[in-house]
């Protein structure tokens, strides 16, 4: 398994449109083979942001990098610098291979 995450600082008044913004886009994850599942996350609030992170799930790193190069991905961010969200800085992005597993 593969853990593909994006970590967003968004401006303190900014959280209700940013979270307006991810759910009701159309992801088109649900078409892409390999993936597993997606989470959008809420982290603490700091001073100066609110921490969000978007987590999605696949069978294997070689399906997240086949969907990066896909029509799904393209057509998911094509209108991803139109929105009215604040942000400090860019998405940082994190990969992980599953090590460990428990359920």
């Amino acid at each position: 398994m593969y853990i593909a995450m994006n970590r967003f600082k968004v401006s303190p008044g900014s959280e209700a449109a940013f979270e307006q913004l991810w759910t009701t886009r159309d992801t088109h994850l649900k078409e892409v083979p390999g993936f597993v599942e997606f989470h959008l996350l809420k982290g603490p609030q700091k001073e100066d942001h609110v921490l969000y992170s978007s987590h999605t799930i696949w069978r294997d790193h070689a399906s997240f990098d086949a969907w990066t190069k896909s029509d799904a991905f393209r057509a998911a961010h094509r209108n991803a610098g139109d929105n009215r969200v604040h942000y400090l800085g860019h998405p940082e992005f994190e990969g992980f291979e599953v090590v460990q597993t428990v359920k």
